[in-house]
């Protein structure tokens, strides 16, 4: 596949602060990053994908520019915007071709988000690949020249770093790990990685086992919070996992493991040597999660001496890997037009 086209010119210099955002399926993160990574205004929403695309497109627009407000600054003296977005994308037209968890399909997100931020140059990239991009530039992936980075949340995604560049494959959607099949024959919601392995499969999976009388710390500790069990989150899961809550640790230990297995074919069939694991889920959990996971993987990838050798390690950047690593591939484009 051929580079992506880079961004219109900017009024501001290239050396200027770019706009940095992380969309998620649940929230986002917008950040405003000077040329030397470090963060110069915030801000975090909800993505509130039910209300549909003109209203997220909206709150994005309305987070970067409170992430301005922070930093001092106005569109005027940015550079470009970098956006991380769910699912499958063209970057080349910056088009979302099949968001699911947002219920995108065919949405021009560059065009649109420039139009509400006064022309702003925006560069799009799938959400995992900005940052598992982050992540190798700036946090646990060490630079490395071969990576795959998976990310736990609302769905299961992955970004995959090939002699040390992105690699989106020919049709540009490459290292969506989990749309892979584990049970081709079972009902729809539970073929797929992320059917099982997500934060979404998790929680609901306790959720029914709560419902159908397991018994479980769950329902004290969502009374705690004042919730229903069906409103928990990463939070009071973690809390039950760490508690060593039976039906908690049955739950994600299986889809760790599922996690793990799924990860081992990636790494057999490209002979990977690191794996960062990100997302909510895994921060939440922490390294327990993440030692199970990196269990699971070694024990079934092949060669053994390649398994044994593969580094699984968690994400250290958290919540700032996809807007750093957007804001960084930004810059990097702008860095190429500066050049013709």
């Amino acid at each position: 596949m051929t580079a992506p086209d880079p961004p219109a010119a900017s009024t501001a210099s290239p050396q200027a602060p770019v706009i940095g955002i992380d969309l998620g399926g649940t929230n986002m993160q917008v950040g405003v990053v000077s040329t030397t990574g470090q963060i110069l205004g915030r801000a975090k929403k909800k993505t509130k994908a039910e209300k549909g695309k003109e209203a997220v497109l909206q709150r994005v627009a309305d987070a970067a520019r409170e992430a301005l407000d922070d930093a001092g600054l106005t569109t005027a003296d940015i550079a470009a915007l970098g956006i991380g977005a769910p699912g499958a994308i063209d970057v080349r037209s910056g088009v979302i071709l099949d968001a699911p968890n947002l219920r995108w399909s065919d949405v021009r997100l560059a065009d649109e988000l420039a139009a509400l931020l006064d022309g702003l140059a925006v560069v799009v990239e799938n959400d995992v690949n900005a940052a598992v991009w982050g992540e190798n530039k700036l946090g646990a992936g060490g630079d490395a020249e071969n990576i795959l980075g998976v990310w736990v949340g609302t769905g299961v995604g992955g970004g995959l770093i090939i002699h040390g560049r992105i690699y989106h494959g020919a049709s540009g959607t490459a290292g969506e790990i989990g749309h892979s099949l584990l049970f081709p024959n079972a009902p729809l919601t539970f073929r797929k990685l992320e059917d099982v392995c997500s934060r979404t499969a998790v929680v609901r999976r306790v959720v029914h086992l709560v419902e159908t009388n397991h018994p479980s710390i769950i329902s004290q500790l969502a009374e705690e919070k004042g919730r229903s069990i069906r409103e928990i989150g990463s939070g009071t899961v973690a809390r039950a996992f760490e508690l060593g809550d039976e039906v908690v640790c049955d739950v994600i230990n299986e889809s760790a493991d599922y996690l793990g297995r799924g990860i081992a074919n990636a790494v057999t069939l490209l002979g990977l040597e690191r794996v960062v694991l990100g997302g909510g889920l895994t921060e939440a959990l922490g390294q327990p999660f993440v030692d199970v996971v990196a269990r699971s993987a070694r024990e079934h990838v092949f060669p053994k001496a390649v398994g044994d050798r593969l580094e699984i390690v968690a994400t250290t950047l958290n919540d700032d890997a996809g807007l750093l690593g957007a804001a960084l591939l930004a810059q990097e484009r702008l860095a190429v037009l500066a050049q013709t």
